[in-house]
């Protein structure tokens, strides 16, 4: 007797032990276990509600480990369904917190630099064969010119490729349990992470092909070094090789500090700073070397005295300095108002103003440095 008495304060002290106690002795229904593509569901006790954590699999799991999905099993031993027949489920802890208004945005944005990404890469294209189809036009400027279009070619096609892994391993709704086997694959992370790899080296790779356009500009024009055409090497170590002085240790560290998903949150800005630290360095030195060059040149034009710049130099000032404020004026702008401290419309202006400048910069670069240049239309 006393023993009956036991159960009985323990299972009262657990409502949850005593509904399911309750119900398998009056009734012993109880829902099965199932899968949904979604979750995993125990058997159910018919007439009570189960709880399970939020999947682990979703991209944002983070934010939502505290909250659980919820189903209830009818009192008939089947789980209930809603109107439209299909079987309900409250998973609204484990949905991701999204801003109405900063989704239309973001559509928005990337409309836009994606047709400013494709109107670059399309004349990138045209001007790239130019100079290389002419062998008058073969010379180290031309040569750092054909570099730089080939950068600006490689980011942008390194974006929509990312874009592309983004969208459909890890932003598609899961409709079938073969959508959660492919978005957990090694294969699916792997190769979005290679993605957004390649597209880190050629943002950089883009930034100091322009570096390398700014001291070819400085050496020429301020400290009149005579450059070899068979000298150009150092320009293509600085362009192609220094990018992979910072991805590499990137690299490193996401895959030993924060090797999840397709490496696209910064969740450490420490880490970050690795990739941001030499884009912010090469922007304000452009920077610095386009207000010399634009304090030099104003000298000259005050005193009359052009006559000592042969007419290539000054068609390449006035390109050069043209392009390095577009190039770098952003990234001086915003050089304090991190990601980390932009908030609220702050936010949006860097986002706008960064993704459309860097977007419609290819097409800038291919109109000024080849199609407005008359060196070049002479051969067209």
């Amino acid at each position: 007797m006393s023993l009956q008495i036991i159960i009985y304060v323990f299972l009262l002290s657990n409502r949850y032990l005593f509904s399911v106690f309750l119900s398998v002795l009056l009734a012993g229904l109880f829902c099965n276990r199932t899968f949904d593509r979604y979750a995993c569901w125990p058997d159910t006790p018919a007439g009570s509600m189960v709880n399970i954590s939020c999947p682990l699999y979703l991209p944002w799991y983070d934010k939502v480990s505290q909250g659980v999905v919820r189903r209830r099993c009818g009192s008939d031993g089947l789980w209930e369904r809603e109107q439209s027949g299909q079987v309900w489920r409250d998973m609204t802890q484990c949905e991701e917190e999204k801003e109405v208004i900063s989704q239309e945005l973001m559509v928005t944005f990337r409309m836009l630099y994606t047709v400013g990404y494709s109107l670059s890469l399309s004349t990138l294209i045209m001007a790239l064969i130019i100079l290389l189809s002419f062998r008058k036009l073969h010379c180290t400027r031309n040569y750092i010119h054909a570099n730089l279009f080939l950068s600006f070619i490689l980011r942008a096609v390194a974006v929509m490729v990312k874009d592309n892994m983004l969208e459909r391993h890890w932003g598609r709704e899961i409709m079938k349990q073969t959508d959660v086997s492919e978005m957990l694959s090694h294969q699916a992370a792997t190769g979005c992470r290679i993605a957004q790899v390649m597209m880190q080296y050629c943002v950089l790779a883009n930034h100091y092909w322009f570096f390398g356009e700014a001291i070819y500009l400085y050496t020429v024009l301020i400290a009149s070094v005579f450059i070899d055409n068979n000298k150009y090497l150092p320009y293509i170590c600085l362009g192609w090789g220094t990018p992979l002085l910072f991805v590499v240790p990137w690299v490193v560290v996401k895959t030993l500090k924060e090797n999840k998903e397709c490496w696209a949150v910064n969740e450490n800005m420490n880490y970050w700073w690795i990739i941001r630290f030499p884009v912010l360095f090469a922007s304000l030195i452009n920077f610095l070397i386009f207000m010399k060059i634009l304090r030099v040149i104003f000298s000259k034009l005050r005193a009359n005295n052009q006559s000592r710049y042969p007419d290539y130099k000054l068609r390449l000032a006035k390109a050069t300095l043209t392009l390095i404020p577009l190039f770098g004026i952003h990234e001086v702008i915003f050089i304090f108002a991190t990601d980390e401290q932009t908030t609220g419309i702050l936010h949006y202006i860097k986002v706008f103003f960064t993704l459309f400048i860097s977007s419609f910069q290819g097409f800038l670069v291919a109109v000024l440095y080849c199609y407005a240049n008359k060196e070049v239309c002479c051969f067209i």
